[in-house]
């Protein structure tokens, strides 16, 4: 049975990520459109002008790469609690989002191993650990990306009964093996994002990556000051990120 495509929507992939270590001047905004469910490929959006805003009215312009619907910005100043607001000019309608740049722990350099570990004990498993700021509540994105993986794998959390811990996060896998690298970031996300991104999980479904599809039910911080009906997904978060390569033994 051919299933019946709705009008494509826009999508507006606004995460900016400041990398520890790095200024964070250098940062990307992708528009592309909704698209038919057996369909990877989301139609890249041009012509938008887009700015970010911050507390004091600087203004952070991002350029389109021509016909790539990936915009950039080249001087951007990522400050931790910072309020920015994204502005997207599109085909004569105004979205704007606004949100706070949340700051992250360091992943601590003691990962440990574990070749009889995950649930059934027959999986290579890693635990590595973060302490927890405990003058504050927190919310934590955990993207682990490994050689065995089809899609990144997610979690989010928060230190609701961990207040001021060393936490620790955890990622298994009976196919990993010597040699495999994995790839850990930890982002400080907003409670609004955190409840969003829960959403977007549940709603995608076991098995996929969240971001392989734009489920009809889940709206991010996106609003059309235009016509509001017509809103757009995605969603406007600012995090700085600890990233942290293992090889496993």
């Amino acid at each position: 049975m051919d299933l019946e495509t709705a009008e494509p929507k826009l999508v507006i992939d606004a995460s900016i990520d400041w990398v520890k270590g790095t200024t964070g001047n250098e940062q990307k905004i992708k528009l592309s459109t909704t698209t038919g469910y057996d369909s990877t490929i989301f139609p890249a959006v041009s012509g938008a002008d887009i700015i970010i805003t911050n507390s004091a009215n600087t203004v952070f312009r991002f350029i389109e790469s021509p016909g790539t619907g990936e915009y950039s910005c080249f001087d951007f100043r990522p400050v931790i609690g910072e309020t920015y607001t994204l502005k997207v000019v599109l085909n004569g309608e105004i979205y704007t989002a606004t949100e706070t740049c949340i700051g992250v722990p360091d992943i601590e350099n003691n990962i440990t191993q574990n070749n009889s570990g995950g649930f059934g004990g027959d999986e290579v498993e890693i635990t590595y650990y973060y302490r927890d700021n405990g003058r504050e509540e927190n919310h934590y994105l955990h993207r682990i990306l490994s050689p065995v993986s089809r899609f990144p794998d997610y979690k989010a959390e928060d230190d609701k009964n961990s207040q001021g811990s060393l936490l620790q996060g955890f990622f298994s896998d009976k196919e990993l093996k010597a040699g495999d690298m994995i790839n850990i970031r930890l982002y400080g996300i907003s409670r609004s994002y955190y409840d969003y991104f829960r959403k977007l999980l549940a709603a995608s479904g076991a098995g996929n990556g969240p971001f392989q599809t734009t489920p009809g039910s889940v709206r991010g911080n996106i609003i059309n000051q235009t016509h509001f009906a017509n809103f757009a997904y995605g969603y406007f978060r600012l995090s700085e990120v600890d990233v942290v390569n293992y090889t496993i033994k």
